[in-house]
């Protein structure tokens, strides 16, 4: 029989809406991918490895080639410092990353720390190694935490805790402020840090993104996940990156030599061949990005609705109570999608426990002409929604 605790499980909100933007064909400015191919070159590297090179299991912990190009891509850009041969692990996306990160490490019974709103797949794998989740809900607009947050959240049996950062859903680049006390608080407490850093390279000036790993303490107690997908917008490729500290390493390829145990070996060629030779990438897609970012915020503005700050990642979000709505999140998001044509994610469904439910975020990781569209198609939803507030009252 299956296991009641997967059974029981909602299909994931970016399903859903996803979905919905099908059924309905409806604008998807809810789940985050871009609408281009992505560089041609790598494209092509991955197409000629794959014609004229090796296409047999490559090695578990990932290609040689590639695990040194991630470590000197890590060198270069945050000055981190890893053995590519014992201190990164090359997985089948960042999400199971994560997955052979909670599966390696995670006892039955520890507990966990959790920032919400959060990435939905945390709290299934964390349950799933026996975890406990413990969570730290975050509040708009600045959506930051305190010492007092944390401590409130930590007891004898808090082993770990996630940081995502770049914030899917939020947007914020977290302030090396509040770095330097979550790296206090786990020397303090003896926590491992197991961060989910895919957005690493998705931040606008002058936000700055400063890895937790590299804070006094820090670099013998964090996991780092990065993933090619997020850094070259070829999120299909499901190629990602697990770095940590020789002893966190060998664990985590033990677990990820049962869950995938590897990753497409063209796919791998690459990324490696990115992370070495396009070295303009860095400055032009994070630029082309903030032009989007910025362009759909613009649009969103003048058809009056409050959008919040977004410092990285693919997502910008709208406060629907101070924009007029006042329907829910998921209700709105609903009538948007089925009825106006734009699909969205509600961020109260990335909260397990007292979400906010003014919060809708969309992805502008899209041509100038959708997200202008998307931008309309959301005041129709608006003035839909008010309609069906006045007719309810009637």
């Amino acid at each position: 029989m299956p296991d009641a605790t997967f059974a029981a499980l909602p299909t994931t909100i970016f399903e859903e809406m996803s979905g919905l933007a099908r059924a309905h064909g409806a604008i998807n400015l809810g789940q985050g991918f871009p609408d281009n191919p992505g560089p041609e070159a790598l494209r092509r590297k991955a197409a000629e490895a794959v014609m004229d090179g090796y296409n047999q299991y490559p090695p578990m912990a990932g290609l040689p080639e590639l695990r040194a190009a991630v470590a000197a891509h890590y060198h270069r850009t945050q000055g981190l410092d890893f053995d590519p041969a014992a201190e990164v692990v090359i997985t089948s996306g960042a999400t199971e990353a994560l997955a052979a990160a909670f599966l390696a490490l995670i006892e039955p019974g520890d507990e966990v720390i959790v920032f919400q709103p959060f990435y939905d797949a945390y709290l299934p794998l964390i349950r799933r190694a026996g975890g406990a989740p413990r969570l730290v809900s975050l509040s708009p607009p600045d959506w930051r935490f305190t010492k007092s947050m944390l401590e409130a959240a930590i007891t004898p049996r808090t082993r770990f805790v996630v940081l995502n950062n770049p914030v899917n859903p939020t947007g914020v680049v977290v302030p090396d402020a509040d770095l330097a006390l979550l790296a206090e608080i786990c020397v303090a407490h003896d926590l491992i840090a197991i961060c989910d850093e895919v957005w690493e390279q998705v931040v606008f000036s002058p936000a700055v993104h400063r890895p937790l790993m590299g804070f006094p303490g820090m670099a013998e107690r964090c996991v780092k996940i990065g993933s090619a997908g997020k850094m070259f917008g070829l999120t299909g490729w499901k190629v990602g990156f697990a770095c940590a500290a020789a002893p966190l390493a060998r664990h985590l390829a033990k677990a990820h030599q049962f869950l995938t145990f590897t990753t497409p070996p063209n796919l791998q060629v690459a990324v490696a061949f990115g992370l070495e030779s396009m070295d303009d990438w860095w400055k032009q897609m994070p630029a082309r990005l903030a032009a989007s970012q910025q362009r759909l915020a613009s649009a969103l503005t003048r058809e009056g609705f409050a959008v919040l700050p977004s410092q990285g990642t693919y997502f910008l979000n709208v406060d629907l109570a101070a924009s007029g709505v006042e329907m829910g999140d998921r209700d709105f998001a609903r009538l948007a999608v089925t009825q106006a044509g734009v699909a969205t994610i509600p961020v109260s469904a990335l909260y397990e426990a007292d979400p906010v439910t003014t919060i809708l975020r969309l992805c502008f990781a899209k041509a100038d002409a959708t997200l202008e569209e998307g931008a309309l198609s959301l005041a129709r939803a608006r003035d839909l929604s008010a309609q069906d507030l006045a007719g309810r009252a009637i």
